[in-house]
């Protein structure tokens, strides 16, 4: 099978470039790409006026398989990436049963190629049942085809169970993701803590309980040496934690979604539980922060934390509705929309923290655009308009707090090893 895009503006993710190139796919990697190629081909996509990148890589996705399918599943999950840009994405172990062990790593790897054609790579739980208590095998895990460990959507309070998963996970070589919030400071709290919080009378979730932990984990990384990766961070000083981190060469990265260079505490006020989501949705000052990481490095990755729900779950009261929004099917979207229209962000910066960075932090084969590389691409018009409508969604769930909102940026071609597995419209 043989693949011609034509005309495209090319986004070069490492050299920070874009270059008006052809790009040829053949056997499902990238063969040629160069100016004014003539080759013949099974299909031919006319890309005049839009970008090439690679894929999307989503490295924090909840894919809610196994156990709570009627949330999403991994078929339908990989039907949202596809129509977001994402081409691989790793999810999250807190199913039902959690992926703690082979056989469940196993479950999700055999699923998923019954799908349409997105990687998905799991990520196994840190410790047994997301308990915090007795650690995974983590050779184990690895073996069975697992890319990095993680209790995601709990914190690991037990600083030496974290300790010994970082000793163990670097002999390893695999990456450590961290929820960081001190569960004695959120449990059971909605919203950030703060003059919103006050408004509603509820007890809310300080921004200290992320940065504490955020701390914690920085210093055991140090310690240990081993590689140690801070998710959906959303405070300034987090921010200021991990840039100070790295310049004394700390092995520590981290990620950010959309939600937090975009939306603050206010908006709780306005969509009730639709944007309750841990951790919580901060102040001005908080997104400043972000954004301020997104332009100097201090933040790696933007991730979509991709967090499906029912309706009913959605619409119950903010204090007893579960926490997290969707994302796959507008990251890109609202990325372009408030960095690169913006002009905080070029277009190779976000595509490096869209697809080559967390590729690059879960040593995954992908996210790369250079000659021999998969051909996972996304083609996508970055000044079309166009308004988020949850009921179009290909995800089972519509909780997301960007509906009726007008963007900027859409999806054209979803390319994963040289085949289209979304076409807009």
């Amino acid at each position: 099978m043989k693949l011609l895009i034509k005309n495209g503006r090319v986004v070069h993710p490492v050299t920070g470039t874009v270059l008006l190139q052809d790009l040829l796919a053949e056997n499902g990697r990238v063969g040629l790409l160069e100016r004014g190629l003539t080759c013949e081909a099974d299909r031919v996509i006319d890309a005049s006026g839009l970008m090439v990148a690679p894929g999307l890589v989503d490295m924090h996705v909840h894919l809610r398989d196994p156990g709570l399918t009627y949330k999403e599943d991994i078929f339908t999950g990989c039907a949202a990436a596809a129509r977001g840009g994402v081409t691989s994405m790793a999810c999250m172990a807190n199913t039902s049963p959690a992926v703690d062990c082979p056989e469940q790593v196993k479950y999700v790897l055999d699923r998923a190629r019954q799908a349409n054609g997105v990687a998905v790579y799991p990520i196994a739980a840190l410790s047994k049942g997301l308990r915090g208590e007795e650690p995974t095998d983590a050779e184990a895990l690895k073996a069975a085809g697992a890319v990095a460990l993680s209790d995601d959507g709990n914190n690991v309070d037990n600083a030496n169970l974290m300790r010994d998963a970082l000793i163990r996970a670097g002999q390893l070589e695999l990456p450590v993701l961290c929820h960081c919030e001190d569960t004695s400071m959120v449990a059971g709290r909605a919203v950030n803590e703060g003059s919103v919080s006050r408004q509603l009378w509820l007890e809310g979730r300080p921004a200290i309980a992320e940065e504490i932990m955020v701390m914690r984990d920085a210093m055991l990384a140090e310690e240990t040496g081993s590689a140690v990766h801070i998710c959906h961070v959303s405070t300034a000083r987090s921010v200021d934690i991990i840039r100070k981190m790295k310049k004394r060469g700390v092995r520590i990265t981290c990620e950010t979604c959309p939600q937090y260079f975009t939306l603050t505490e206010d908006e709780v006020l306005i969509q009730g539980a639709q944007a309750r989501v841990n951790p919580p949705l901060r102040t001005q000052k908080d997104v400043q922060g972000i954004v301020a990481g997104l332009r100097d490095g201090t933040i790696d990755v933007i991730a979509t934390d991709h967090a499906p729900h029912s309706v009913e779950e959605k619409t119950r009261p903010l204090s007893r509705a579960p926490s997290g929004m969707i994302g796959l099917e507008t990251s890109l979207a609202l990325a372009l929309t408030q960095l690169y229209h913006t002009k905080k962000l070029d277009l190779p910066g976000i595509i490096r923290r869209m697809s080559t960075n967390p590729a690059d932090i879960l040593r995954l084969p992908r996210g790369h655009m250079s000659i021999g590389a998969i051909a996972d691409l996304v083609i996508f018009d970055p000044d079309e308009t166009w308004t988020v409508d949850p009921l179009l969604f290909a995800s089972k769930a519509r909780n997301t707090p960007f509906a009726g909102r007008t963007v900027k940026g859409r999806v054209k071609y979803t390319i994963a090893r040289g085949e289209v597995i979304y076409q807009d419209g």
